[in-house]
């Protein structure tokens, strides 16, 4: 097991309030955050996902859980990151700040995780310098939903679009007791690297540590088939 720390920041052009309510919605965040596939909504404050990281046809699928508490409106919250698949686990938990800057909104994140499986080789400083080119990625698609006038929808009230999110029923289960939010998968970007192409879990700037790690696991597996 390895202990990881993670710190970065972000600068977005948008006010607080409309960040806050972006980085809370899970509407926004299945088209935001880089290769999630899907969130399922499992309780209050509680997902899980289903991402996807690879390039052309080398892809891998991953399982993770997020969590948020300790909400302050909106000003901070921490949430709480699981994730697994066939090269290795992350635990983590990140803590989010928001402040005010003019004409926009400073994003601080704190992340500290303990990571297993084929992480014998991976050095806490590429670890850190992939997880802030993955937050960064994050960070930038959120700004640019926003600037192009996406807000953050009532689940449920929009028809499904091609190439934006939508609100899926769950086979046999009512739809007032699981809500999941799925997008069709984004296109390949060529030319880039296996490991930079990363798997993100983790509800907002909870992909700064998660993808970081786990997308760097798969690229180190398949590079060794």
């Amino acid at each position: 097991m390895l202990d990881v720390k993670v710190a970065g920041s972000a600068v977005l052009g948008i006010d607080r309030d409309r960040v806050w309510s972006a980085l809370q919605n899970p509407d926004v965040l299945v088209r935001t955050i880089p290769g999630c596939e899907r969130l399922e909504e499992t309780g209050p404050d509680t997902y899980r996902m289903t991402v996807t990281a690879g390039v052309a046809s080398i892809k891998g699928v991953y399982q993770g859980e997020v969590a948020l508490s300790e909400p302050e409106a909106p000003r901070r919250f921490v949430l709480r990151a699981r994730g697994q698949g066939a090269p290795g686990t992350v635990d983590a938990t990140v803590e989010v700040r928001l402040s005010e800057v003019d004409g926009g909104t400073r994003i601080d994140y704190d992340a500290d995780a303990v990571v297993g499986g084929m992480i014998g080789g991976v050095g806490q400083r590429m670890l850190s310098t992939v997880a802030k080119k993955t937050a960064g990625e994050f960070f930038s698609a959120v700004e640019s939903h926003l600037v192009s006038g996406g807000e953050a929808p009532v689940p449920g009230t929009a028809p499904a679009v091609p190439g934006t999110a939508r609100e899926a029923a769950v086979p046999g289960a009512p739809a007032e007791q699981v809500r999941v939010f799925e997008r069709p998968a984004p296109p390949a970007r060529q030319g880039v690297p296996a490991w930079t192409v990363v798997t993100a879990f983790g509800m907002g700037a909870g992909i700064a540590l998660g993808s970081a790690v786990i997308g760097w696991l798969l690229g180190r597996a398949d590079r060794r088939r």
